[in-house]
């Protein structure tokens, strides 16, 4: 490994639903000695960090992103000790931590929400955003919940309303009380000093709403939430003073990390919290939600480069936990030879790549077909219209035994039917596997700096049927080429020496035909 490896920079990072990934004491969900017995398998495949969906105590009414205690363990993942002993051997492999915070809001079963409900003289009332009713009673604004519904809630023994984003559950704190912002930087300390070295900030320019709670401005949509253009409940210029507070806890410890989600904002908006002094990265969905076609990719992966300050650093996903997997959007049945071209993408392309367990097996969805057995509450609410995120939060696939090895109890989810034959024991054994092609590829990356940090330059700035660039790190370039087509295709190789990095053959002359859905790397030798 490189001298100056940096690990979120350089490196892959694997996020796990903690509820589904492995299940030691077979009661149907995932826990932390799961990953434990696991963590081999996640160095083998050649990754260097885990973030961890939340695995805080909570009712679980959003399925943990409604915190009930930001210091402690849900007991049906483990304990405090569980997850020491987590991050120790996660750290021997030289695999770190990244954690899940969820800082807008809280459950409604926090200790906080409980006390600020009690009068509205007492301390804590204040934590969180009261509001007197309307001289005619109606709420004090405008403002709609995006999981449905009024984002305020009554309260009739307080006779004030509530603001809550997200469910009525889950209440958003008052960002602007100074309690608020230091309890919610303890947070960031706390699990720093127990080995962390990473954060995921959910929804995190959402903390801040307008002081004077200004309606917001109408437009078209199909959904009471999308009939408004979100300007006064979510991305307020506060945040980039408390993200240069966050940074600096950051910084105490060498070589952290905080990604952030940012929420219904544009790539420049986004790009806008990156950098020096600012959160290390944040996700771009315009990347991840791009139908099948490579000019659509690189595009969205250029307009990110170009958003972003020299000091801020990209990073890309095809899935995680809210949206439909990798294969399920762009593989035709279970064949995996576009999921190896989106694995090619993500793992060549400029940007830390993020990788939703299982995609390097290819899970795809399991089917929703009946309200009655939908988890996800946001599909209990929408339903028909949007069934849920139960699809994409299915237990990972390790063998053929019963429910494919995640756990001998019921799971919480349905294992997909093709477990059988999609596992990882199946896909460990085949040469040819949609595993064994991540393997390989992340090893050609791990030794080769260009891949990791290198400069980008696509050869072909609107491809119709393959996407070919350049990465170049100091003397090192490499050309990857990838056909995103079902037909076999000739590339004609760029002048100079070339040698296969990846792929099956040698270049033949000046050209090179690519297969169906071919992955090629070279590197220069002259």
């Amino acid at each position: 490994m490189n001298k100056d490896f940096l690990w979120w920079r350089d490196g892959i990072i694997y996020q796990i639903y903690p509820r589904s990934f492995a299940d030691s004491n077979n009661d149907g969900i995932g826990d932390l000695p799961g990953i434990i017995s696991q963590l081999d398998y996640l160095a083998n495949l050649g990754v260097d960090a885990l973030w961890l969906s939340p695995i805080y105590p909570s009712p679980d009414v959003d399925f943990g992103y409604d915190v009930a205690d930001y210091t402690a363990i849900d007991p049906k993942f483990g304990t405090m000790k569980d997850f020491e002993q987590l991050v120790k051997a996660a750290k021997k492999r030289n695999i770190h931590i990244i954690l899940d915070l969820v800082l807008n809001h809280t459950s409604d079963q926090h200790p906080w929400f409980i006390d600020s409900k009690k009068s509205k003289d007492n301390p804590y009332h204040d934590w969180y955003l009261w509001q007197d009713p309307l001289p005619n009673g109606d709420p004090p604004n405008n403002w709609q919940a995006i999981f449905g519904g009024p984002a305020w809630e009554f309260d009739p023994d307080l006779g004030q309303y509530y603001y809550h984003m997200f469910f009525k559950e889950q209440p958003d704190l008052n960002w602007r009380n100074p309690q608020v912002r230091q309890a919610m930087l303890d947070v960031f300390r706390f699990w720093l000093k127990r080995g962390v070295d990473g954060f995921r900030l959910d929804v995190f320019n959402a903390y801040f709403k307008d002081p004077q709670l200004k309606d917001n401005p109408t437009q078209f949509g199909i959904r009471a939430f999308d009939r408004q253009k979100h300007i006064y409940d979510v991305s307020q210029p506060e945040m980039y003073p408390l993200l240069n507070k966050i940074r600096g806890i950051m910084d105490t410890r060498k070589d952290t990390y905080v990604v952030g989600e940012t929420f219904l904002a544009r790539p420049e908006q986004t790009a806008s919290y990156c950098g020096a002094n600012m959160l290390h990265a944040a996700f771009n969905f315009d990347f991840a939600e791009n139908r099948w076609h490579p000019t659509r990719f690189l595009r969205s992966a250029q307009k990110w480069y170009e958003a972003l300050s020299e000091d801020a650093w990209p990073n890309n996903f095809l899935s995680n936990h809210d949206m439909p997997r990798t294969a399920t959007r762009y593989c035709f049945g279970e064949d995996d030879r576009r999921a190896k071209v989106a694995a090619a993408m993500l793992l060549t392309i400029k940007g830390t790549p993020f990788i939703y367990y299982g995609e390097e097996i290819g899970l795809r969805d399991i089917p929703i077909r009946r309200k009655q057995d939908v988890k996800d509450p946001v599909g209990k609410t929408f339903w028909p219209l949007y069934k849920g995120r139960d699809g994409c939060r299915s237990p990972m696939q390790w063998n053929a035994a019963v429910n494919a090895g995640f756990s001998t109890a019921d799971p919480w989810l349905p294992v997909h039917d093709n477990f059988p034959e999609r596992n990882v024991e199946v896909q460990s054994a085949d040469p040819s596997s949609l595993l064994n092609f991540f393997k390989q590829l992340i090893q050609v990356r791990k030794a080769e700096p260009a891949l990791q940090r290198g400069d980008f330059k696509p050869l072909v700035a609107e491809p119709k049927h393959l996407m070919a660039f350049f990465r170049t790190y100091l003397a090192d370039q490499i050309l990857v080429v990838l056909n995103f087509s079902s037909r076999e295709l000739i590339f004609d190789l760029p002048d100079g020496k070339w040698i296969t990095l990846f792929g099956e053959d040698q270049p033949n002359g000046g050209f090179i035909a690519l297969a169906p859905y071919d992955v090629r790397l070279f590197k220069r030798t002259d």
